[in-house]
């Protein structure tokens, strides 16, 4: 096994890839204070520090091209928010189905993965209608992409999700098959330190 699943499978991070990951989420944080008035990086690191498996779930979150940054605090369990916040959905989870019965259900031409699969094994959640709503004010995300979202069970049981993007200057938030899947949609996370 290299050491590089081996860090895959800790979940943890070497102390080069730590140091790397909070210069890039410090500059970004302070490129974008719009996404996070009034917060402060001490703080922000500080957690980050405390968690090093949440560390690693934002490293696997700019892997793939997400982007990650602080959207809000949660003043009562005390946590930061951070949503992937690439202007387009992230460039490595792109073309893959919503979950794995949709998956599964295909016949032929499967994608190689699912969004709720690949957000579980990085340890992150979908962001769901709401959250993704939010995100959009703070800029404008998928304009030539879109991003799968948490679909309600209630869709999902009559095996459709959702997805929303940006066209027109307007968010819409639409549905498809829960098997689709287009090189163009990938999925957005959000996680809690």
């Amino acid at each position: 096994m290299t050491r590089n699943n081996e860090i895959r499978n800790n979940k943890e991070l070497s102390p080069e890839q730590r140091e790397k990951l909070l210069e890039t989420l410090k500059s970004r944080f302070e490129k974008n204070m719009n996404r996070h008035e009034g917060l402060e990086w001490a703080k922000v690191q500080a957690k980050l520090e405390a968690n090093p498996e949440k560390l690693w779930s934002l490293n696997e979150m700019e892997r793939t091209g997400g982007e990650p940054d602080v959207v809000g605090y949660d003043k009562e369990t005390d946590e930061y928010i951070f949503f992937d916040c690439s202007a387009e959905s992230p460039k490595g989870r792109r073309s893959v189905c919503y979950d794995r019965e949709a998956l599964e259900s295909r016949k032929e031409h499967k994608p190689e993965n699912n969004a709720v699969d690949m957000a579980s094994a990085m340890g992150i959640e979908l962001l769901t209608e709401e959250q993704y709503r939010e995100l959009q004010k703070l800029g404008k995300y998928d304009t030539k992409t879109s991003s799968w979202v948490k679909t309600p069970e209630k869709i999902r049981r009559l095996g459709g999700a959702i997805f929303g993007d940006r066209r027109y200057d307007t968010v819409f938030v639409y549905h498809n098959g829960a098997e689709s899947y287009y090189a163009s949609r990938g999925f957005r996370g959000s996680l809690r330190v």
